[in-house]
């Protein structure tokens, strides 16, 4: 009982979030992951959906390790956990993000509803847009302990704890492309999508 009411309360926070922001603040790139830190207990994630450590954030992506595994990466270092994919996690398509990365977390400045969760694509939007590449982009960006994240190909520094803004941007460049997200605590659950 307990897990189908926190279902619904992030069924609904998700509902409430799709129907109330401001276009073009969210983006329209493909994102698709619900998560269920209930049934894993994964350490790493439960840091960042723990509304009492905002500034940590926590990079996914998904791999094959002798059949389906979710990477979970905090933004404080460390070896990356990973969590085996049920069949019913398999069969739900996770899409993460454009190329296989999203970054969740508590923004430090306590600006977006729910009391700042954020989600970012973990791809650079810059060069992803100078290359005009988002088939099979390659641009990701690493995340340091203050809560910037940086591009390896352009160099250009993202701010998580301020709606992915870009830092060190020229005319025309554009934040990190942030997704819907919502969370019901440490061990419950995670969704993070695109705005339809």
């Amino acid at each position: 009982m307990k897990q189908l009411f926190s279902y619904l309360l992030l069924l609904t926070s998700y509902l409430s979030l799709t129907s109330c922001n401001a276009e073009g603040e969210y983006s329209t790139w493909p994102c698709r992951f619900t998560y269920d830190n209930s049934l894993h207990l994964d350490a790493t994630l439960a840091s960042v959906m723990n509304i009492d450590s905002r500034g940590v954030y926590c990079r996914i992506w998904e791999s094959s390790m002798g059949g389906l595994v979710l990477h979970f990466q905090s933004s404080q270092g460390g070896d990356a956990t990973y969590q085996p994919v049920t069949e019913m996690e398999r069969l739900s398509n996770y899409i993460l993000g454009l190329n296989n990365g999203i970054i969740v977390g508590f923004q430090t400045m306590n600006t977006q509803p729910y009391g700042g969760f954020v989600a970012y694509d973990a791809q650079c939007p810059n060069c992803v847009r100078r290359e005009n590449n988002t088939i099979n982009p390659r641009f990701p960006v690493s995340m340091s302990p203050s809560g910037i994240a940086s591009c390896g190909v352009c160099g250009k520094k993202y701010d998580l704890n301020n709606g992915g803004l870009v830092q060190n941007g020229e005319a025309g460049d554009v934040g990190l492309q942030k997704y819907l997200a919502t969370t019901t605590g440490p061990h419950g659950f995670l969704s993070v999508g695109t705005k339809r």
